[in-house]
């Protein structure tokens, strides 16, 4: 097992690396937008993690709450919101597994079982929930995916096939056939069409020849499904953004001429498949034909340095980004314009104001 670990820790070294190279170019005194997750019916109501607290806003940013009541003192990585019961949200820790909350936030617990070897010592780098059923989550981490049939209340490791790599960093479902899933990790992609009772290495034209003659790790960051098309995925690397039409039997490289190959954060208009966005550590940008050409879309943004992405649900041209260095924005124009949302520090459990902004009605 201690080897297993070490194996692990030196394939999350690139992108821990990258990640404090890209905080201290911004400096540190501001917080990092480290997650947002938006509620999937109710536009007045989103959640941002940075590296101190979660923030819950009612009403659309204007007013803000930290909502950490019985978390631990470990970081939020990734986050999901239940789409039948949006109350319930799932927290994803660097350190401390999982925490779930059934009242928006303001009461979290512990969800360990089965996550032995997840605990306090590795990442939950992404929690996905089944469209098909709220209870079935999949969960991403540093030692492993993992499956848990019953909201979280118990795990199991889902490894099978994967014996070269630990560290998995993205999951994603297809959407019309739920036996298929696709696994981001620090070796390239892994599919399963039976539900990750097994997994093989799907990487032809993603990990060239070169790298794997090298030490160095792909690491793919992010997984995305068309969702009206599941065989067109997107993958977004350290090194570079790929595409498949396939169902991941090949791989093309695209957005060569992105201003920045290592992607951290990256979105799909579920209402227009074909627009794609991407960001890194030199700003975003968007694509409207499945990423054959790109605009750089950064009016308004005071850092380039993006970490964090998301759509609204209800209005695809409502988008939310987070920096590492200057904050929360938001675009009403699709990009096109970047307008930034203050949140206000002090302590848990307490509601602010942000700068310039009216009473809460409520």
């Amino acid at each position: 097992m201690r080897a297993r670990r070490l194996h692990a820790s030196l394939f999350l070294l690139p992108l821990l690396s990258a990640i404090l190279l890209g905080l201290a170019a911004c400096g540190s005194h501001s917080d990092a937008i480290v997650v947002i997750a938006l509620h999937p019916n109710n536009p007045d109501i989103l959640y941002v993690a940075t590296n101190d607290y979660i923030y819950k806003s009612r009403d659309e940013g204007r007013t803000w709450a930290t909502v950490s009541g019985g978390m631990s003192y470990s970081r939020v990585i990734s986050m999901a919101i239940d789409p039948v019961y949006p109350a319930t949200i799932y927290a994803g820790m660097k350190g401390d597994a999982v925490y779930k909350s059934y009242d928006g936030g303001q009461r979290w617990a512990a969800q360990q079982s089965g996550l032995d070897d997840v605990t306090f010592t590795s990442v939950v780098n992404q929690i996905v929930l089944d469209p098909a059923d709220n209870q079935h989550l999949w969960a991403a981490t540093s030692m492993g995916i993992f499956e848990s049939p019953d909201g979280g209340e118990s795990w199991q490791a889902r490894m099978a096939g994967m014996k070269e790599v630990l560290v998995t960093v993205t999951v994603a479902l297809d959407p019309l056939r739920p036996d298929i899933l696709y696994a981001g990790t620090s070796g390239g992609v892994y599919k399963t069409s039976t539900r990750a009772q097994s997994w093989a290495k799907a990487n032809e034209g993603l990990v060239s020849p070169a790298l794997l003659a090298s030490s160095r790790a792909l690491m793919v960051n992010l997984l995305l499904i068309d969702p009206s098309r599941p065989d067109i995925v997107y993958a977004a690397t350290l090194d570079g953004l790929y595409k498949t039409m396939d169902g991941a039997r090949a791989w093309t490289r695209i957005g060569l001429a992105l201003p920045d190959q290592m992607i951290y954060a990256m979105a799909l208009d579920r209402s227009s498949p074909d627009r794609l966005y991407v960001a890194g550590r030199r700003g975003l940008s968007k694509s409207t034909d499945g990423g054959v050409t790109w605009q750089e879309k950064n009016v308004g943004l005071g850092s380039l340095n993006i970490r964090s992405l998301a759509i609204s649900p209800g209005d695809p041209q409502t988008l939310y980004l987070g920096t590492n260095g200057s904050g929360l924005y938001r675009s009403r124009d699709g990009g096109d314009t970047w307008q930034p949302i203050p949140l206000a520090q002090g302590p848990p459990d307490t509601v602010f104001k942000s700068a310039g902004a009216s009473p809460d009605p409520s």
